[in-house]
């Protein structure tokens, strides 16, 4: 078996893997209420996705001081760790991950979620074990630092021209740019297509099928 263009194929979480993005922008706009804040539209609550918890609390009330912003925090957690079972995964996942599995290649996850979170969407979805790899926005710097993905090709001995990020916000195309690493975009997740075109990217696919097909010819 020949090794693949890319050896390390790295996946963002909520809205590349899992539909979660309406989820979590719901919990987002409650915890808002809860505190007696502005309460977000659903495309401002959408457009944090991806941010560690602190980056995202600090861009959607930068006026708050740090108590402030802590207890936002707590309220968001307590809404959405009640509920985020109820996130599927989208469609064809599951067998886009199979299809990837290869002796020669690493997958990956580089999320905005806590360890905790992603220890508990891999246990609601049992996917787990299709990953060689993970890492959390607790776990060194947040979006878009670099940091992320320097640490997951670090842990798989692949330099950037053999990974590829795949993401749904600017802020997993901003992190794989400021790695030096290619990037697809997806537009099924939480940033349309007309907010993703404004950063760099080697593609843009609307579907999970769309992404499998570019993925079986390309990578």
């Amino acid at each position: 078996m020949s090794p693949k263009r890319y050896e390390l194929i790295v996946f963002d979480w909520d809205g590349t893997i899992m539909d979660s993005t309406g989820l979590i922008a719901e919990c987002i706009q409650l915890a808002a209420r809860d505190r007696c804040l502005p309460i977000p539209s659903t495309d401002a609550a959408k457009s944090i996705i991806g941010l560690g918890i602190r980056e995202s609390t600090a861009q959607l009330f930068p006026d708050l001081d740090q108590a402030a912003q802590t207890a936002f925090a707590l309220a968001y957690r307590q809404h959405f760790v009640a509920r985020d079972h109820e996130a599927p995964l989208y469609g064809g996942i599951r067998e886009l991950l199979a299809e990837l599995d290869h002796p020669a290649r690493f997958l990956a996850v580089a999320t905005g979620k806590p360890r905790a979170g992603l220890e508990r969407a891999f246990a609601h979805t049992g996917l787990k074990s299709a990953f060689h790899y993970s890492r959390c926005a607790d776990e060194g710097f947040a979006k878009p630092h670099p940091d992320m993905l320097l640490k997951l090709m670090d842990f798989a001995a692949v330099p950037p021209e053999r990974t590829l990020m795949i993401g749904d916000t600017v802020h997993d195309l901003d992190l794989a740019n400021n790695a030096g690493v290619a990037a697809i975009a997806v537009t099924y997740g939480a940033h349309p297509a007309d907010l993703l075109a404004t950063r760099a990217s080697i593609n843009t696919v609307g579907t999970v099928n769309e992404l499998a097909a570019w993925l079986k010819q390309n990578a």
